[in-house]
């Protein structure tokens, strides 16, 4: 079992990986039992199953699951159908992910903004008024990108496999209405929750520059971007600093400099890792707490935003913090 895993993680990523599948089966089932609290506690299994998914799939990504390639690869598909990231090509998922690290960059396939701007004004204001009531439509928007993306330049395997996905899905789903209509309602707010927690998390990972690139083609050198560059406009937006442990909800992915220094570094070794690297005070550090109110400030004008914002040295550092929107790694094909 231990020559399976990477750097010994058998008993660590074997009950993460257990806990995942297996909690977020219950979590559905959960979701069609009567009674409230039941309900309540079922859609927040299922949307921290997702959460742990989504997390699990990026470090298969980087293969820090299993010592093989190919047993990461195979695991990091699974996930994919769990979450819903499976409507695009893992390996694309892959390749555009790890282009965001050798880059330096946001890589973005889809560029909504300008889609966005060049759209009837009702539709921007459609996108905008959701937003602003907390519906993430831009990344809703991003896998309906993701959907139809081969029907406009993919080959016909592409569009044969987007059309038998979305064939297993929408049963899969006409089932549980089947069941519950309730059920369904509730496994839409689990997701909805999922994206808000991976969107939070994101939003303030990075100021980099955004590079919309429709292929595999890494971007032109520039060199500002150096490995300085990436530290200095990476930022882990830790869950807590005084309990480390609650950043095990996401799975510790809020220490993201680490990640960034050690891309291949499983998640169980983030925190010790940045301990090494940063010790107790790493003025890359912006916890989550003080971010919340810049997420809920800025959710309609970071949706059209030119850049990230800035965040300043001392004094309210992350005032002016706008944050990133549309730059998910489910959605990068």
């Amino acid at each position: 079992m231990s020559r399976l895993f990477r750097c010994g993680g058998a008993w660590i990523n074997g009950p993460a990986v257990l806990y995942t599948f297996a909690g977020f089966a219950v979590g559905v089932w959960m979701l069609t039992r009567p009674g409230i609290p039941i309900n309540v506690l079922g859609v927040l299994l299922t949307a921290h199953t997702l959460v742990w998914s989504a997390y699990l799939l990026h470090d298969c990504a980087h293969h820090a699951v299993f010592a093989a390639p190919t047993a990461n690869d195979r695991l990091g598909g699974l996930l994919s159908c769990l979450n819903g990231a499976c409507l695009a090509s893992y390996a694309r998922l892959k390749k555009k992910h790890l282009r965001h690290h050798a880059d330096r960059l946001d890589v973005v396939t889809f560029d909504y903004r300008a889609v966005l701007k060049d759209a009837p004004a009702w539709v921007r204001h459609l996108v905008l008024v959701l937003e602003w009531a907390y519906v993430p439509a831009v990344e809703l928007l991003m896998h309906g990108f993701v959907i139809a993306m081969p029907f406009q330049c993919g080959t016909r395997g592409e569009r044969l496999r987007i059309m038998l996905l979305m064939v297993v899905r929408i049963a899969m789903f006409a089932t549980l209405a089947l069941i519950s209509i309730k059920a369904l309602l509730l496994y839409a707010v689990a997701y909805l929750i999922f994206l808000h927690v991976l969107r939070f998390m994101d939003a303030f990972q990075h100021t980099y520059e955004i590079f919309v690139s429709p292929s595999a083609i890494p971007a032109p050198p520039d060199p500002r971007r150096t490995r300085r560059y990436e530290y200095e406009n990476t930022y882990s937006n830790l869950v807590s600093v005084r309990w480390p442990w609650l950043n095990l909800l996401v799975l510790n992915f809020p220490y993201h400099n680490a990640h960034h220094t050690q891309t291949g570094a499983p998640w169980y070794r983030l925190p010790a890792l940045h301990r090494a690297l940063y010790g107790d005070r790493d003025p890359q550090v912006i916890p989550s707490r003080t971010l919340l109110a810049n997420y809920h400030r800025h959710r309609v004008a970071r949706i059209l935003a030119c850049d990230y914002g800035a965040v300043e040295a001392d004094g309210a550092r992350a005032s002016g913090f706008v944050g990133a929107v549309g730059v998910s790694f489910l959605t990068a094909v």
